[in-house]
């Protein structure tokens, strides 16, 4: 169907918005490409950019460059101070991110002047686009500040030597910077009695809170995040249950597991068991030769469990962060051996 307008002015003007689309691509692409070394997203967004490319090729019967007039356009001389500044990788790409779904939108406008089928193949693309930019910012924000936790305690009371919460207080003096809390076998008022203290309690060493298996528990005491198991609460119902700024990790017990879960990612990946485990029991061991094939794959945090004490914990080079159970809280003094282990940490990535 012909515009109701002028066909040329339309033609214009869905030229410079599908160049404001694939500029605001461009730039996501490449953070995902040089920043964050992922392959996967890369390839994503690189497909997303071919895609809009070919719909629009099938909905006009020139290219659209024949339309555009750069010298004529009064547009480019109109600009904000807001333009010219970015404070960090989040400002980029949340303005990349913006421009990339305002642009496809008015592509979709405009584009449904020219035919049906485009303003539908554009509507596709703009939810695309809304996930794949907002799974890119996460991973520009989230996951980078948890990268910073080398040490990552479960907290399980009948595998704890002293009292529970005596335990977790001793675990984050001695340095962690992250505590689990899982509970399986009490009850929900139990579990949600103890995530509020330990919310206080991680508060006043400025320490992550995670809840295992728990996303509901997790929202009501604001821990910074939630721990999911392959047969849990799926990513994708977590994460639209709490929304973008809580963390949200799950466990993967072989390449596969890992490589599946790039389809819909949480900030981070927990790997194991790395080592014989009576928390993390397992009929085969995933072993560091996993954890290091899961690291080629991906750039997200990955948290190696299972098994790990101060004697092997320098076998996990490819580890962002150390998750450990039995070798800190059924010791004798937990914050000791925190010490121990993050000194051996430490020690073996010189």
């Amino acid at each position: 169907m012909e515009p109701a307008g002028d066909r040329h002015s339309c033609l214009r003007l869905i030229d410079a918005n599908a160049n404001r689309a694939r500029e605001a691509i461009r730039v996501l692409e490449d953070y995902a490409r040089f920043v964050l070394d992922d392959a996967c997203l890369s390839e994503q967004f690189k497909l997303l950019r071919h895609r809009l490319c070919e719909k629009l090729a099938e909905a006009t019967d020139h290219p659209l460059s024949l339309y555009r007039d750069t010298p004529g356009d009064v547009g480019t001389v109109i600009t904000t101070e807001g333009e010219r500044r970015r404070e960090d990788w989040g400002d980029v790409l949340t303005a990349a991110g913006n421009r990339l779904t305002e642009a496809i939108r008015v592509v979709e406008e405009y584009g449904k002047l020219l035919s049906e089928p485009l303003g539908g193949a554009m509507e596709k693309l703009r939810y695309e686009s809304y996930t794949l930019s907002s799974r890119l910012i996460r991973r520009a924000t989230v996951g980078p500040n948890f990268k910073t936790v080398r040490l990552y305690v479960l907290l399980t009371e009948s595998l704890c030597r002293g009292d529970w919460y005596e335990t977790a207080e001793a675990a984050l003096r001695g340095g962690a910077g992250a505590l689990q809390l899982r509970e399986k076998e009490l009850s929900d008022r139990a579990v949600l009695e103890r995530a509020k203290r330990l919310r206080k309690l991680c508060d006043r060493y400025q320490a992550w809170l995670i809840i295992n298996d728990r996303p509901d528990i997790a929202q009501a005491v604001r821990a910074d995040g939630v721990h999911l198991g392959q047969d849990d609460f799926p990513v994708a119902a977590a994460r639209r249950l709490l929304g973008p700024d809580f963390l949200i990790g799950l466990s993967t017990h072989t390449l596969e597991q890992a490589q599946a879960a790039l389809d819909n990612p949480p900030d981070y990946l927990a790997v194991g068991p790395m080592f014989a485990s009576v928390t993390k029991p397992q009929s085969e061991l995933a072993g560091p030769h996993t954890l290091d094939a899961v690291r080629r794959l991906t750039s997200l945090p990955l948290a190696a469990i299972g098994g790990i004490t101060a004697d092997n914990a320098g076998l996990l080079q490819s580890a962002d962060t150390l998750a450990v159970c039995g070798a800190i809280i059924s010791q004798e003094d937990p914050s000791q051996k925190t010490k121990e282990i993050l000194k051996r940490i430490s020690r073996e990535s010189l």
